[in-house]
């Protein structure tokens, strides 16, 4: 069972889906690593979770002080999962659910940040068909969002990635940072200044 790991909501209950739905939410390590490193931008911030799953990330940015999360997802399942999350934990005043597919296109995100940008984008594209069949969607998504121009000029981007996925450079994003944790990788870039 999966909990919120610190915040205000700490120890609380985050409601998953069955196992043979392909849906793998970040381990309890990586999220912990995750949020010891965006603790100062953490507050207050305005984060976008694309490819949200069950809402992991986003509910345990807004436990740890996050003023706004916009979930993206697109397999109905899980959509109704992070509503019911939201619900559960008190969020709805905090977050937005958005059943869309990342890779048609992320320009129009923009108006659910009040066109300020996001502070801090967290993406952990699907790793794996159903049938078992690599898939790399990481850098295609990382172009679309600095295509879009929807972060702010001081965002943190952050890709969770299978570690055999490789990231080629991104025009308008500057890698920063590399973590790897078995045979997941977590790559942090920033807008080029």
């Amino acid at each position: 069972m999966m909990r919120i790991i610190a915040g205000t909501h700490r120890g609380r209950k985050i409601f998953s889906v069955p196992k043979d739905k392909f849906v793998k939410p970040i381990s309890a390590r990586i999220r912990q690593s995750f949020f010891d490193i965006v603790r100062p931008y953490i507050t207050g911030a305005v984060l976008l979770d694309l490819y949200a799953g069950v809402g992991t990330v986003g509910l345990e940015a807004l436990s740890r002080g996050a003023s706004k999360v916009v979930f993206v997802e697109k397999e109905g399942i899980c959509v109704k999962t992070i509503e019911k999350n939201i619900a559960a934990l008190e969020f709805t005043d905090k977050a937005k659910v958005l059943k869309a597919d990342v890779l048609s296109g992320l320009k129009w995100l923009e108006h659910f940040s009040d066109y300020k940008g996001y502070d801090i984008v967290f993406m952990g594209p699907p790793y794996r068909t159903s049938e078992n069949l690599p898939l790399f969607y990481s850098v295609e998504t990382l172009t679309l969002l600095s295509e879009a121009k929807i972060v702010t000029p001081t965002a943190l981007i952050v890709v969770q990635h299978h570690k055999k996925e490789v990231l080629t450079p991104v025009p308008g994003l500057e890698h920063v940072r590399h973590e790897r944790y078995g045979d997941t990788d977590v790559d942090f870039f920033r807008p080029v200044k």
